[in-house]
């Protein structure tokens, strides 16, 4: 069949009789002749050929399309076409090998009545990766490394291409031939073994590889960043504005090791502060074009795993010279404002400067200031000699951050899951992280910084605004804000889908104030966050609807997001009264940056979903409150309420009743019986079975 699929496919034109395509693929027998006959009619019935007087050609109605491949299990996958048209099914005797992800070009087969549109692969364009993590099966004459993805093909490995991994072990392996057809598997090579499965450094590790990221610093890079001196020379003072004499602190989390971002204050005369705003001059550090810089653009951010973070630059820079450490002299770039009781900017400017952190602060530290003094106690805390400067910032923080509300700006307080692990990083409790004032504080004098060095650029007044790097976010989707206000609904919610954009935000704000404590809050978050565009990158600025800002950058975190550094660059030159950059290569910087920060939160997720998978695990048969959060055609999606982990209760385990899946309602509603589990019903269920390797949990309801 493929012979004389081939065939037609490379003569589109040509209109030939059934003994041409005997004499053209020299089929000489009997047999091979009555079967080439009995094949050439199916197709002419099947719509691949039309026929006139005896005469097959390739149907005219036939068309190339390309586009992605997407594989499903059952060998139901599916072409999604770049021109945005539905997509065409691809039978997997049809797909010629192209795995999930790949740009291919297809056939499009004549499309018969009553049937769904469906092509054939007839080349594969790119492919989408071509190394794979997963698990080393070795056995007696042959190795295979078999992934958690049904849709991709276990990798057959030669025995001498191991590189010396065992039966079980994780590894990373790159595929050196690719199959020309389905039936065949790729040939590779182990690259890396990352260790003994189920091991916790393995499996951390084979997250970072599943998603391209690194689990490893380069030792040249390491190298270079331990060959730079400690001491700061004393060149390197000139020009700077000195803030040592000012009250200076930093504000993070309390395992923090990184600090890029102090606050100082200091009394001008009644009424009116000086508030700088200091981050770490890591453009000092780190030459562009350098190979640490090189290294830290390929990584273009930090990762946060559950357990640990993989940073940008060597630890060298990022804990040590970069790192503004209470006690030490450290180089700084600022952004210095000036303002009153009331919060109000009066001027401000940006400048290289050097600072002295005062005292290194926690977050609860400062929170348990702030509620001591709002509540008139007496009890001493850790860092009241400060108590006055932080209170009179949370007063500017709290007054700014009313002001961003009332201007449109969305409050979005998602909680964070977070696991304490022991030693072998093992989960052994799960607890929630909110943003309290102490946060708001920070990110309050953050988002200002960050504003005020793109309006410095962005608004300069040139006819041509130079070229540099925004952080943007468009307004929501239409149609996906008209299915958050159908959503919401159900729940006896209301949310507004036209007017101005200050409006929307408004009534967005109400709806996540209304859910505040109700069970169905996380379910209404998520869903009112899915219908959010995605912020990312860009030279060019279309403001930050999220934040209600015609200009907005990224600034403030050059230790572990390099665009920033890139801001750092872009000032400097800019100020000194450089000529603009080439807009094409920032805008390929930004998209880089912007798909790295994608990533880094899919392998975060991922870590995240399996420390939930490893902790419900040794608690199998335990039942939890929990609420619905996801309604599908094979089952119910169940989020425990003590905890937040999710699981399945597949439809098949729903006993006693036939149940049909209700898209339109969100529900599945029982044939006899009338039964019907609903999005954000509360519902009993203990965990049925866990698989760490799909990190995946099944649930079923506890009666």
């Amino acid at each position: 069949m493929d012979m004389i699929k081939d065939y037609f496919v490379g003569n589109p034109d040509a209109e030939v009789s059934v003994k041409s395509i005997y004499d053209d693929l020299n089929l000489k027998t009997h047999p091979m002749r009555s079967l080439c006959l009995d094949i050439v009619l199916d197709m002419s019935e099947n719509g691949f050929l039309t026929e006139r007087d005896g005469r097959f050609r390739l149907a005219h109605r036939q068309k190339f399309m390309e586009g992605v491949l997407q594989r499903r299990a059952g060998g139901k996958n599916y072409l999604v076409p770049d021109d945005g048209t539905a997509p065409i099914l691809v039978a997997e005797r049809n797909a010629k090998g192209a795995q999930n992800g790949d740009r291919v070009r297809i056939i499009q087969f004549a499309r018969r009545s009553m049937t769904a549109p469906e092509g054939e692969v007839t080349e594969i364009l790119q492919r989408a990766k071509d190394t794979f993590v997963g698990t080393i099966q070795i056995e007696r004459k042959m190795a295979f490394l078999v992934t958690a993805n049904k849709s991709e093909a276990d990798i057959f490995i030669p025995r001498d291409k191991l590189k010396g991994a065992r039966n079980g072990d994780k590894a990373v392996v790159k595929v050196l031939e690719w199959p020309e057809n389905s039936n065949r598997n790729p040939i590779g090579r182990v690259v890396d073994v990352l260790g003994a499965g189920g091991e916790n450094e393995t499996e951390m590790h084979a997250i970072l590889a599943e998603f391209g990221l690194p689990y490893s610093y380069p030792e040249t890079v390491e190298e270079a960043a331990n060959a730079i001196p400690s001491e700061i020379p004393a060149e390197a003072f000139e020009g700077r504005e000195d803030f040592r004499d000012a009250v200076t602190f930093t504000i993070d989390p309390r395992d923090a090791k990184d600090f890029d971002d102090a606050l100082s204050i200091r009394r001008i005369k009644d009424g009116l502060w000086e508030v700088g705003v200091h981050i770490a001059d890591v453009s000092y550090y780190v030459q562009e074009g350098g190979i640490i810089d090189r290294e830290a653009y390929k990584r273009a951010t930090s990762v946060y795993l559950v357990d640990r973070t993989v940073p940008m630059l060597p630890e060298k820079l990022c804990n040590e010279l970069c790192s503004l450490r209470q006690d030490e002299d450290k180089l700084t770039y600022s952004v210095i404002f000036r303002i009153n009781a009331n919060a109000e900017v009066r001027e401000s400017h940006i400048a290289r400067t050097v600072i002295r952190s005062n005292r290194r602060f926690a977050y609860e530290e400062v929170q348990a200031i702030i509620d001591r003094e709002k509540a008139g106690g007496k009890e001493a805390l850790p860092g009241d000699e400060f108590k006055e400067q932080i209170m009179i910032l949370n007063g500017m923080a709290e007054k700014l951050r009313d002001r961003r509300m009332a201007a449109g700006a969305l409050a979005f307080d998602r909680v964070e899951v977070h696991f304490e692990v022991d030693d072998k990083g093992r989960p052994v409790s799960v607890f929630f992280k909110e943003s309290k004032e102490a946060n708001k504080l920070i990110e309050e004098f953050m988002l200002l910084a960050n504003r005020a060095v793109a309006e410095k650029i962005g608004k300069s007044g040139d006819r041509t605004p130079k070229t540099f790097v925004y952080r943007i976010h468009d307004k929501p989707d239409q149609e996906r804000l008209d299915n958050l206000a159908q959503f919401v609904q159900r729940f006896g919610y209301k949310v507004k889908t036209t007017g101005t954009n200050a409006e929307m935000s408004r009534s967005i704000n109400k709806l996540l104030a209304d859910v505040k404590g109700k069970r169905e809050q996380n379910l209404v978050e998520m869903v009112s966050l899915r219908a959010m565009q995605k912020a990312c990158y860009s030279t060019e600025n279309i403001g930050h609807y999220g934040l209600s800002m015609e200009y907005y950058t990224h600034f403030t975190s050059p230790i572990r997001r390099y665009p920033d550094l890139m801001v750092h660059r872009l000032l400097t030159r800019y100020l000194a009264g450089g000529r603009t950059v080439s807009q094409t290569r920032y805008e390929e910087h930004c998209d880089h940056c912007s798909n790295m920060e994608q990533l880094a939160e899919q392998a975060e997720r991922a870590s995240i979903k399996y420390k939930q998978v490893e902790y419900m695990s040794e608690r199998m048969g335990q039942a939890y409150d929990a609420v619905i959060s996801g309604i599908t055609e094979w089952g119910i999606y169940a989020e425990i309420i003590e905890n937040k982990c999710e699981g399945l209760i597949p439809l098949r385990s729903l006993s006693g009743d036939y149940f049909e899946f209700d898209e339109r309602n969100y529900c599945l509603t029982g044939h006899t019986t009338g039964k019907r589990y609903r999005l954000g019903d509360p519902i009993k269920v203990y965990v049925s079975s866990c698989n760490l390797e799909k990190k995946q949990m099944d649930y079923a309801i506890a009666d």
